[in-house]
C-alpha cells in the first residue's frame, strides 16, 4: 500500500492541549464522583435493593459493546478483504481498545470498592457468565493489541490478516458474552431470552460504527487532512444497514416475548405502561436512534452532507444509550415474578414497579468513561502513526486498484 502514508497529529498546538485538559478534567471529575460514592456509600446514588445496576452500568455496557463494533472497520479490511478499508484499520483497533478501557473503568469504579476486582480476577465460578467475561475482556486487549502491532510493524504485516481473523472471532464471542449476561438471567422476565446475544452483536456494529465515524471526522477536520466522500459514503451505508438490522432484531425480540404468555406483562410494561421507560423506548430508541437516522442516511439530499452524518451518528449513540437503559434499568424496574399468577405485597417492594432516578454522581461517572476513551484515542494519535495523511477520493481509488 505505497499510496498511503501514516503520521501522528501535532501535539504542540493550543487546541490539542485544550482538548487534552478538557477530557482530563471530565475524567478527574468522574474519578472524584466514584470516590465520593465509595466514601458515602451507594445510598447517595439512585440505586437500591431492586435496581443494583444503575446508569454507570448502562454507560459501561454501552462502551463495551461499542468497543467490539469499533473494530468492525478493521475486520472488513483484513477478514473480508475490502482493501479500501485498510487505511482505516489502525484507528479502528485503537478506538476499540480505548472504548473497552473506558467501559471497564466505569464498571470497576461502580463496584463501590474497586479492590473487589482482585477477587473477581482470582476466584472463578465458571457457572457464571461474569467469570467468563474476565477472560473475554482481557483476551480482547491482548488479541487486538497484537493485531494492531502487526498492522503497524511492516515486518509483521504478513501475519496481520490471521490476527484480524482471531480478533473478529473473539469480539463476536465477547459481545455474545455481554448479551448473555442478561439472556441467562431467567429470573428477570425482560431478560430471559436467547435473542439478547445476537441483538447485542448487531447493536455493537451500529454503536461502534457511529463512534468511529465521529472520531474519524473530528481527527481529519482537526488536522486539515483530506477526507473524501467515497470512504465516508461507504461507512454511511454500512451504518444504515446496521441501524436497520437493530430495528429488525428489536421487533423480533418483542414479538418473541409477546408470543410467550409469561412475558405478556413485562412487554405491556415496556411498550405501553412503563412511563419513562416506555418513552425512552419509543422516543429515544426507536425514533431518535432508529427511524430518523435511517431517513437521513437514505435521503438523496443528504448523501454527501457531513453535518448530517455527524447528527446521524450522534443520534445513534443517544438512541443506543436509551436502548441499553431500557434493557438494563427497565428490566430491573419490572418486579420479579416469584409466584406467577399471584399478587405479592411486602415491605421489600415485592410485586411493585421500582422507580429509579440516577444521581449526579452516577451521571458524572458514566460521562467520564466516554472521556477516558476519547482521551486515550487523543493521546494515541498524537504519539503513534494511526492516521493516513490523506483519504481523498483519489487515494482510495488507487487503493481499490
Amino acid at each position: 500500500m505505497e499510496t498511503v502514508r501514516y503520521s501522528s497529529i501535532a501535539a504542540n498546538s493550543a487546541k490539542f492541549w485544550a482538548l487534552l485538559i478538557g477530557l482530563g478534567s471530565i475524567t478527574l471529575i468522574g474519578l472524584l464522583s466514584a470516590h465520593h460514592m465509595e466514601v458515602e456509600g451507594h445510598i447517595i446514588s439512585g440505586m437500591n435493593n431492586q435496581i443494583v445496576w444503575g446508569l454507570p452500568h448502562v454507560f459501561a455496557i454501552f462502551l463495551i459493546v461499542a468497543a467490539s463494533g469499533a473494530l468492525n472497520v478493521a475486520s472488513i479490511a483484513s477478514v473480508f478483504g475490502k482493501v479500501e478499508y485498510k487505511p482505516l484499520a489502525r484507528l479502528s483497533a485503537l478506538l476499540a481498545l480505548a472504548l473497552l478501557a473506558g467501559g471497564l473503568a466505569v464498571l470497576v469504579l461502580d463496584l463501590g470498592r474497586p479492590d473487589r476486582l482482585i477477587v473477581a480476577m482470582t476466584v472463578y465460578n465458571f457457572k457464571s457468565i461474569f467469570a467468563w467475561n474476565i477472560f473475554l475482556y482481557t483476551g480482547f486487549f491482548v488479541i487486538v493489541g497484537i493485531y494492531l502491532w502487526w498492522m503497524m510493524d511492516y515486518s509483521m504485516q504478513k501475519y496481520s490478516k490471521k490476527a484480524g481473523l482471531v480478533a473478529f472471532i473473539w469480539r463476536v464471542i465477547l459481545t455474545t458474552g455481554t448479551g448473555s449476561i442478561f439472556g441467562f438471567l431467567v429470573a428477570r422476565s425482560a431478560y430471559d431470552t436467547a435473542m439478547l446475544a445476537p441483538m447485542f452483536i448487531i447493536m455493537s456494529f451500529a454503536f461502534g460504527m457511529a463512534f468511529y465515524i465521529l472520531v474519524l471526522l473530528a481527527a481529519y477536520s482537526w488536522t486539515n487532512r483530506p477526507l473524501g466522500d467515497f470512504i465516508l459514503n461507504k461507512l454511511r451505508s454500512l451504518l444504515g444497514v446496521f441501524i436497520a438490522s437493530i430495528m429488525y432484531f428489536v421487533v423480533v425480540y418483542h414479538l418473541t416475548n409477546l408470543y410467550a404468555t409469561e412475558h405478556h406483562q413485562v412487554q405491556k410494561f415496556l411498550l405501553l405502561e412503563g412511563g419513562s421507560y416506555t418513552a425512552m423506548f419509543w422516543i429515544g430508541q426507536v425514533i431518535i436512534g432508529g427511524l430518523i437516522p435511517l431517513a437521513l442516511i437514505y435521503m438523496p439530499q443528504t448523501k454527501n452532507c457531513r453535518k448530517t452524518l455527524v447528527a446521524v451518528c450522534t443520534m445513534v449513540i443517544l438512541g443506543g444509550l436509551a436502548q441499553v437503559y431500557v434493557i438494563v434499568i427497565g428490566g430491573q424496574a419490572f418486579p420479579l415474578e416469584l409466584f406467577p399468577g399471584m399478587e405479592i405485597s411486602s415491605s421489600f417492594f415485592d410485586g411493585q414497579v421500582i422507580q429509579y432516578i440516577p444521581s449526579i454522581w452516577e451521571i458524572l461517572l458514566g460521562i467520564a468513561g466516554v472521556a477516558i476513551a476519547l482521551l486515550l484515542v487523543t493521546v494515541g494519535v498524537a504519539v503513534l502513526d494511526f492516521l493516513p495523511d490523506s483519504l481523498s477520493d483519489k487515494i482510495t481509488a488507487e487503493i481499490k486498484k
